[in-house]
């Protein structure tokens, strides 16, 4: 398997639980922000029905810079992990098993490689804080992105209370 299409398989198991979103992009589809975004505008168009009325978010892939923290590869596989396993909206409720999220997770940011670039809006997931600088429309986002030799990978969970 080529490590694009391996790449797409571990993004597709990671992104499989409603509300997760998740996309493989190659050097050609722009910059981290401009993927985000447009794995945000995915999400809130498959999720417009629960978006609170009015509800705003960024817009550009500007704003979506500004609303990325630089982390490190352990971090990243961990928020890759935790996005794919747990609901942000309710933290306690498992969505599926967490070995193979993490092994997924672990691959991804091996196939990246050691000089990969990763990127969250997440400041805090400590028990009963879950803070983050919002990148959709939605109450609730978190996003992992990193970029590294030829590809970008970015996964996006939305939800609503």
């Amino acid at each position: 398997m080529d490590v694009a299409a391996e790449l797409c398989a571990l993004t597709s198991s990671l992104s499989r639980e409603d509300g997760v979103f998740g996309c493989v992009g190659d050097e050609t589809g722009g910059s981290v922000a401009e993927l985000v975004r447009q794995v945000a505008a995915e999400a809130e168009e498959a999720w417009k029905q629960y978006a609170a009325e009015g509800a705003v978010g960024p817009d550009t892939p500007e704003e979506i810079d500004d609303a990325l923290l630089q982390i490190g590869a352990e971090r990243a596989a961990e928020l890759l992990s935790y996005l794919a396993t747990y609901d942000l909206v309710f933290p306690d409720s498992g969505r599926r098993d967490r070995a193979h999220a993490r092994r997924a997770a672990e691959r991804v940011v091996r196939l990246l490689g050691y000089e990969a670039a990763w990127y969250t809006n997440i400041t805090d997931l400590s028990s009963g804080v879950r803070a983050w600088n919002p990148v959709t429309r939605q109450t609730f986002d978190g996003v992992v992105a990193g970029t590294g030799g030829s590809f970008t990978v970015v996964l996006l969970q939305v939800g609503e209370d």
